[in-house]
């Protein structure tokens, strides 16, 4: 089994080996420390991915600037050969991406860039000047565009300046636009939401980034009470046009606080807008969308998508309405749905259900509060058949809503129960292979389509 150097911190591009904890012969059990690795922001342990013996140390220790995702030793299985390990791993491995990994989902073999189909979304087809550029860039692009566009925009949040944001996204802002429109705030989300909401009341229009959504719960009071409610509660008087926005979900290793998942707590909120993109072209298009709306939009992206690139139009005028979702493959047996990172997860599995001779319909929710019904329920009324697949907690989920709307609106067509695949309902753990097994993965999403489709 390769061991590679993993992205501890979220700009970890490179690392360097301080010490090895462990020598060439070593027995080793899965969570055994191996190493102390130095990244960007500090210095970490390297565990070790399962039970085996150290079979070769391929970088010394001391050694600077290795690669992320780069080889650095070797770890023999008990009663496996190495070559037979890795096929195995290959086979099975669910499509959970070490956070800042080079080849992350190209490794599928199915370009999102390919899949994304040129669509009006409401608009008439343009033929857009585009450029291949990573969601992370796209994020950038979008605030940057509004910004020139629009005085009022405005953006605050935790080393979104100085230090040009946690995941980059904010990178170069600071220099563009001046310490007045782009703020670093002192580390209080209640804090920092409050002045935020009040801004928008006033006229504003503030993007408020969270350096993680786990980090809203700080805020939450602010959120719900203030930013989703005033409108209403003011007989329409008080606007909040404001975006919050920054990574959602499980990355790669950062333990339980910081790996949930709140589509299902947001969406829940009457006077919340809530969208989850899974590539960089419909997050550019629906962050400008987000920040030119009158009303709180909850932006949840997701931290192992930042790096993936997909052909992304530069034009000023590039939107993506919310409330459209996205057929990305059209199909006739089921309807697969997804959104933010399960979309990936579901072209992973696709190969493994095309195999079974079953053609999906893939369905790229993008927008989850206001939800694209019409598209929704015209699939399953073709395919007959419905398999979800989120991330979050599967217990009074999102999804669990979704499965709710389709029985009450296409009963008469359905000719299978729906199946949901979600995660685990337990803390998100931090050692990866127990990571992996809490997350969606390949096995799961096929083995529902063929149940559904009564395939063996």
């Amino acid at each position: 089994m390769k061991i590679l150097l993993p992205a501890l911190s979220p700009t970890m591009e490179t690392g360097n080996i301080v010490k090895w904890l462990v020598k060439e012969g070593d027995e080793v059990l899965s969570g055994d420390i191996l190493a102390e690795i130095e990244t960007d922001k500090a210095t970490m342990e390297l565990e070790s991915p399962d039970d085996g013996k150290i079979e070769k140390i391929l970088v010394k220790e001391g050694s600077e600037n290795i690669s992320v995702n780069s080889e650095i030793a070797l770890l023999t299985v008990e009663g496996e050969e190495i070559e037979e390990k890795i096929e195995k791993t290959i086979e099975s491995a669910p499509p959970v991406i070490p956070n800042g990994s080079e080849k992350n989902i190209k490794e599928i073999n199915i370009s999102m860039s390919s899949l994304l189909k040129e669509q009006s979304d409401g608009m008439e087809l343009k033929n857009w000047s585009e450029k291949e550029i990573t969601m992370r860039e796209a994020l950038n692009q979008a605030i940057e565009e509004e910004m020139n566009l629009d005085k009022d925009v405005f953006l605050l949040g935790e080393e979104v300046a100085e230090y040009d944001g946690a995941y980059k996204v904010t990178q170069g802002l600071l220099d563009k636009f001046g310490s007045k429109r782009v703020l670093d705030t002192p580390i209080s989300e209640h804090g920092f939401t409050g002045l935020a909401i009040g801004a928008a009341m006033s006229g504003l229009k503030p993007i408020c980034e969270f350096m993680t959504f786990n980090f809203s719960m700080q805020a939450i009071d602010q959120i719900v009470n203030s930013a989703a409610k005033s409108l209403y509660m003011s007989g329409g008087e008080i606007n909040v046009p404001i975006v919050f926005r920054g990574p959602n979900g499980a990355a790669a290793r950062v333990g339980a606080q910081h790996s949930q998942c709140f589509i299902s707590w947001f969406s829940h909120i009457p006077g919340l807008l809530v969208v989850a993109p899974s590539n960089a072209r419909d997050a550019k298009g629906l962050l400008k969308s987000s920040i030119r709306n009158p009303n709180p939009v909850v932006f949840l992206e997701h931290e192992l998508l930042y790096k993936e690139k997909s052909n992304v139009p530069e034009e000023n005028d590039f939107l993506i309405p919310i409330g459209k979702a996205n057929l990305i493959k059209e199909g006739s047996d089921v309807t697969i749905i997804g959104f933010s990172m399960s979309v990936q997860r579901i072209l992973n599995a696709l190969p493994s259900i095309e195999k079974l001779g079953i053609k999906p319909d893939i369905i790229d929710l993008r927008s989850i509060k206001p939800l694209d019904e019409d598209l929704i329920y015209k699939s399953v009324k073709k395919t007959n058949r419905v398999v979800i697949v989120e991330d979050g907690w599967g217990n009074t989920s999102f999804g669990s809503h979704l499965s709710y709307l389709i029985q009450s609106n296409c009963f008469d067509y359905l000719d299978s129960e729906i199946i949901k695949v979600s995660g685990k309902d337990v803390p998100m753990p931090y050692a990866e292979n127990l990571e992996k097994l809490a997350l969606p993965n390949t096995d799961e999403i096929t083995s529902a389509v063929k149940k559904v489709s009564y395939t063996k």
